[in-house]
């Protein structure tokens, strides 16, 4: 079934993480799941929105994004938190999605790893990403070089370019 939105509204609900949405159709409300969502030429403005009607006692899969909370022990220890992904796929109630998973990263030293797998979820949320998936690292920053230690493991001569020699050259 065709419709139109508000594109102001719509895009308002989307940056705020809501994924169900109640739409009216013919004098009824009705609670949907963004399913897909197409952008324009510039990816910037939302021009196509695919909706499927769901029971809010149903499973459903949705992509949630994760938010790092706290300070990595890594951090005083010189390293630095990388985050790999930004999103996890989850199984849960259409009304029970979470806005955002929280990983808690304060017990992260540097040279540690935290996997999807090991990441407490809320009652009733399956993981459907795989376990081993990689959210984040914390490793040592490397040193800055100065200029005369770059050129002491590799010195850098300008490159001589002379002309072409002719035939008569190359046989002398």
């Amino acid at each position: 079934m065709a419709i139109s939105l508000d594109a102001h509204d719509f895009t308002e609900a989307l940056h705020h993480g809501s994924r169900l949405m109640e739409i009216q159709i013919a004098k009824k409300k009705e609670k949907m799941i963004v399913k897909d969502l197409q952008y324009d030429y510039l990816g910037r403005d939302i021009i196509h929105v695919d909706l499927i009607r769901v029971d809010m006692t149903e499973n459903v899969k949705v992509t949630v994004p994760i938010e790092l909370r706290g300070t990595a022990q890594g951090t005083h220890e010189s390293g630095i938190i990388e985050e790999h992904i930004d999103h996890l796929e989850i199984e849960c109630k259409a009304g029970e999605i979470p806005e955002t998973i929280v990983v808690l990263v304060k017990d992260v030293h540097v040279g540690d790893a935290l996997h999807a797998g090991e990441v407490t979820l809320p009652d009733g949320i399956k993981l459907v990403s795989p376990p081993e998936t990689l959210l984040v690292t914390c490793h040592l920053v490397a040193a800055a070089k100065t200029t005369e230690e770059l050129e002491a493991e590799a010195p850098i001569a300008p490159e001589i370019i002379t002309e072409a020699k002719t035939s008569e050259e190359t046989s002398e």
